[in-house]
């Protein structure tokens, strides 16, 4: 996973409705683990998938297992578990394959999710952020601070229902949406940014510039500064029997 986990939907271990999934967690595009350990601190069991060795390899240092491969490509090997999750990461994933591949590693109830966090940054700080990365990375095609993230997490969101839809082994996909603060120190921030999404694969010297220029813009800003959050999540339950039609 890259980018900032919201805490866990509490009604899934909550004993309300829906029903709660068991402890079994398959983890798809874990990153770093930083859902991964939410889970963990809930009493789950997780297994994670990523197809980054290092990313894997941060992962490991929270305790769990990662197995280096896509979410398509990965071998089960027959095991089963209570609910796969995904977050800020099953729009690398296709999303009627990935679903098929959910349903075929899901026990009957169990759940799979893939849930995204739209960022809104305030005032100015958002602005001056898409400012750095015109100046680092100019040629880059999509700039993820010129506009607002809710959009197209939602259309990520409103993809993976489809896709479970088509699946057909599940029941109605659901769309979940809530929102939530964190506040960031500079320091905090920049930890998190080589995570995100294609950050990985940037030249080292690209990265510092990158981090150097953000840097600068939250200590403009104060040094430290709340972000807002709206997660947006697709979620179904695998039926016990395919789907007749």
């Amino acid at each position: 996973m890259t980018g900032p986990a919201p805490a866990i939907p509490q009604h899934w271990w909550s004993g309300s409705s829906p029903p709660a999934p068991g402890p079994g967690v398959l983890d798809v595009g874990c990153g770093t683990g930083i859902a991964a350990r939410q889970f963990q601190a809930a009493g789950c069991r997780v297994l994670g998938v990523d197809p980054d060795p290092r990313l894997a390899g941060l992962a490991r240092q929270s305790g769990f297992g990662v197995e280096v491969a896509t979410f398509e490509a990965w071998d089960p090997a027959g095991r089963a578990f209570d609910a796969v999750i995904a977050g800020q990461a099953w729009h690398w994933v296709d999303p009627v394959a990935g679903a098929d591949k959910a349903a075929q590693v899901l026990r009957p109830g169990g759940r799979l999710a893939a849930f995204w966090n739209a960022f809104q940054p305030p005032p100015g700080l958002g602005e001056a952020f898409a400012g750095v990365y015109r100046q680092v990375m100019p040629g880059l095609p999509f700039n993820p601070w010129a506009r607002p993230a809710l959009d197209a997490y939602l259309a990520m969101c409103g993809t993976a229902a489809g896709g479970i839809r088509q699946a057909g082994a599940f029941g109605v996909p659901e769309q979940w949406r809530f929102g939530w603060d964190r506040r960031y120190t500079r320091g905090e921030w920049l930890d998190q940014v080589p995570t995100f999404g294609g950050h990985t694969q940037l030249p080292p010297a690209t990265l510092d510039d990158l981090l150097a220029g953000i840097g600068a813009a939250i200590d403009a800003a104060g040094g430290s500064f709340t972000m807002r959050y709206t997660t947006v999540t697709a979620t179904a339950a695998r039926r016990a029997s395919p789907d007749p039609a």
